[in-house]
C-alpha cells in the first residue's frame, strides 16, 4: 500500500462522519459519540499526516508550499474543533460552527487528494511511498 490509499481511507471516513453529524441535532448521544469520533479521527490524522506525509515533502522545492499550506490548514481545523468544544452542542451556534468545519475538511482533503497527492507522487520514490504508508498507518493504529 502507498501513503496515498492510507490517507484516501481515513479521508473517506471523515467525510462520512461529517455527512452524519450536519443531519444530527441537539445534544444528543449520537451526535455526542460521533463529534468524538471524527475530532479524534481529525487530530489523529493530522498529527500522523504531518509526520509521515507533509515531512517529508518539506525537503523538496516542488512540495514545500503544499506541505505549509497543508499544516496550515490543520491549525485552522483544530481551531474550528476548539469552538465546538465549547460550544453547547443544543445551540444553533454548534451547527453553524460543524457545517463551517465540514466545509473547510472537505476543502482541505479534496485539495490534498487532487494536488499535493499528484506533487508527492513525482517527489516521493516507490520505496518512499510504501514505507511511509506503513508508518504512518502504525502511528494511526497505536492512537487507537
Amino acid at each position: 500500500m502507498e501513503i496515498f490509499e492510507a490517507i484516501r481511507r481515513d479521508h473517506a471516513k471523515q467525510r462520512l462522519l461529517l455527512k452524519i453529524l450536519v443531519e444530527t441535532s441537539g445534544d444528543s448521544y449520537s451526535r455526542k459519540e460521533f463529534y468524538s469520533e471524527l475530532k479524534k479521527s481529525l487530530v489523529d490524522h493530522a498529527v500522523a499526516e504531518e509526520r509521515y506525509f507533509y515531512s517529508p515533502l518539506m525537503q523538496s522545492d516542488k512540495t514545500i508550499e503544499q506541505s505549509r499550506h497543508g499544516i496550515a490548514e490543520h491549525h485552522e481545523i483544530d481551531e474550528l474543533i476548539e469552538k465546538l468544544d465549547e460550544t453547547d452542542m443544543s445551540s444553533s451556534a454548534w451547527l453553524h460552527y460543524m457545517k463551517a468545519l465540514k466545509k473547510l475538511v472537505e476543502h482541505h482533503l479534496a485539495e490534498e487528494e487532487r494536488e499535493v497527492f499528484q506533487q508527492a507522487g513525482k517527489v516521493l520514490s516507490d520505496k518512499q511511498k510504501e514505507a511511509l504508508a506503513d508508518d504512518y498507518v502504525d502511528e494511526m493504529n497505536t492512537s487507537h
